[in-house]
């Protein structure tokens, strides 16, 4: 008699677990399949697509004229700055967002909202909008032109009267720089602050604990848990980097073979009906976002066995 008693729940338990769906939706199977074909309409209509189009308009000539396209003076110096402005936006990004992570995830402060709320600021603001700010600040007429005209004159004891004089922003690689900087700062600060809060301050108080110095603790406990991370903003910042029009458009000045990022590049070729060139040109701006999307699937990929 116990041991009947004692089946019945085992056997309710295994009748329930049969009865129970496999799914943990509730729609019906054409629903799904429906949910299902949408979205993969949408990504071959609005994404695939136009990105099988690029490579196709830029081959439609043939492989001597797309060389002769990406082989141009005026595009190679495109992509030279375009590479130059990567190369310098992204450690100085870098330092940024380490430290501003640093910051927000391991200290309280007074302010510390508005600061977070400063680091999303580019996500709000239009491209456009903070090139004109920058030809506000540094333009001819603007508040800081005296600065790069004729300068400051600055008094120093044992040397004597020093001049200090800013260097051509504006319509010059300094302006494409600062401008690019000021779109993507938010990217490798946006993709650390939530980790290293996550992680908090246990490991970094036991090596201090233990006698380890600032340098030391950082080195040898906080940069391990965040490398991850840190790689994918620096992808997500590289990627944006090279591929910024707005902002970069304001402050360049379309300079051919000067102050032509490769996106300027590519809009100076397609006004002038130069298609098979600008889609070529285009193709290397494409080729490079694949890139960045396997190195992004690789890192995701080798971070989730990391932590399966």
């Amino acid at each position: 008699m116990n041991g009947r008693v004692l089946a019945l729940p085992a056997q309710a338990a295994h009748e329930t677990r049969a009865r129970a769906p496999h799914s943990v939706t509730t729609e019906p199977a054409w629903a799904r399949g429906l949910l299902i074909l949408g979205a993969l309409g949408f990504l071959l209509s609005f994404l695939l697509l136009p990105l099988l189009l690029v490579f196709a308009e830029a081959l439609r000539g043939g492989l001597q004229a797309f060389w002769n396209a990406v082989s141009d003076p005026d595009a190679l110096a495109a992509v030279r700055l375009t590479l130059l402005v990567t190369a310098v936006v992204v450690p100085l990004n870098l330092v940024f967002g380490v430290a501003a992570a640093w910051v927000v995830s391991k200290h309280a402060f007074p302010g510390k909202r508005w600061l977070v709320t400063l680091i999303d600021l580019p996500f709000s603001v239009s491209p456009v909008v903070a090139g004109l700010v920058f030809i506000l600040l540094f333009g001819r007429d603007g508040w800081l032109w005296p600065l790069i005209e004729d300068g400051l004159r600055v008094p120093l004891p044992l040397v004597g009267e020093v001049l200090l004089r800013l260097p051509r922003i504006v319509f010059a690689v300094p302006g494409i720089v600062l401008a690019t900087v000021f779109i993507t700062f938010p990217f490798i600060a946006r993709e650390l602050m939530p980790l290293m809060e996550q992680q908090g301050r246990d490991e970094e108080l036991a090596a201090l604990t233990l006698g380890a110095s600032a340098w030391q603790m950082f080195w040898k406990v906080t940069l391990p848990n965040i490398r991850w991370g840190l790689l994918y903003g620096v992808l997500l910042c590289s990627a944006r980097a090279m591929g910024e029009f707005g902002a970069v458009s304001v402050v360049s000045g379309h300079i051919r073979g000067r102050t032509n990022t490769l996106p300027l590049h590519v809009e100076i070729l397609y006004n002038e009906y130069a298609y098979s060139a600008a889609f070529a040109c285009a193709s290397l701006l494409a080729a490079s976002a694949l890139l960045t999307l396997v190195l992004k699937a690789l890192l995701e990929a080798r971070h989730g066995r990391r932590h399966a």
